[in-house]
């Protein structure tokens, strides 16, 4: 499902994944609130959002969703001009992000790995997410400082948006290695999905 208050975007994004092909759009919003209102109707896998619309914006829509219980993966399509909204995005519940200036194939991957139950963060939004967690105020949340270097380099790198084959490659283990690390990664840090993880890491100060 598509959300943008700008049609030609929407247009735009349904005719590069109908051209990707395997994706069925099943609905189109121009504002937060239709975008809720869809994902009652259609209940699509993936809703992907833009934040900045007229009305019900997307942060909006996503703290709703999760109010709500409705459970929808929520892929942001950004264009970064405000770092402190797509932070409130990320801690709001969305799963992944992308910028709008992404590749047709990075988008249709995006769409797959969400779809998959899986997250993503795009190596260019960690940085952004780690300016804007310093710009903002000390964090309220303690993080346990209890995981071991090996842990810290995998959380690294998976705030840089590496899968677990990347992961497994750069660091010379098993894929199933890495999987077991990013479990306690998740696990010590008390976080249900990546995304999350890398949060608490930005907010904490574990990846300055």
């Amino acid at each position: 499902m598509l959300a943008d208050d700008q049609t030609l975007v929407r247009h735009g994004i349904r005719s590069l994944l109908e051209i990707a092909g395997g994706f069925d759009v099943v609905a189109e919003a121009e504002d937060g609130e239709a975008a809720v209102t869809a994902v009652r109707e259609h209940a699509p896998d993936v809703l992907l959002l833009d934040l900045r619309m007229p009305g019900r914006d997307g942060i909006w829509a996503l703290e709703t969703l999760r109010a709500a219980g409705l459970d929808v993966a929520v892929l942001v399509l950004t264009t970064f001009d405000d770092d402190a909204l797509v932070l409130r995005a990320l801690q709001a519940g969305a799963r992944g992000y992308l910028l709008k200036d992404v590749t047709l194939e990075q988008l249709a991957d995006a769409v797959r790995t969400l779809a998959g139950g899986a997250t993503l963060v795009q190596p260019a939004v960690t940085a952004r997410l780690l300016r804007a967690v310093r710009a903002g105020p000390a964090p309220v949340v303690a993080v346990p400082a209890g995981l071991t270097e090996r842990e810290r380099e995998v959380l690294r790198l998976m705030a840089q948006g590496w899968s677990n084959r990347e992961i497994a490659d750069a660091l010379y283990l098993a894929e199933g290695t890495v999987k077991n690390h990013v479990s306690n990664v998740l696990l010590k840090l008390g976080a249900k999905d990546r995304t999350r993880a890398v949060l608490l890491a930005l907010q904490s100060g574990l990846l300055a």
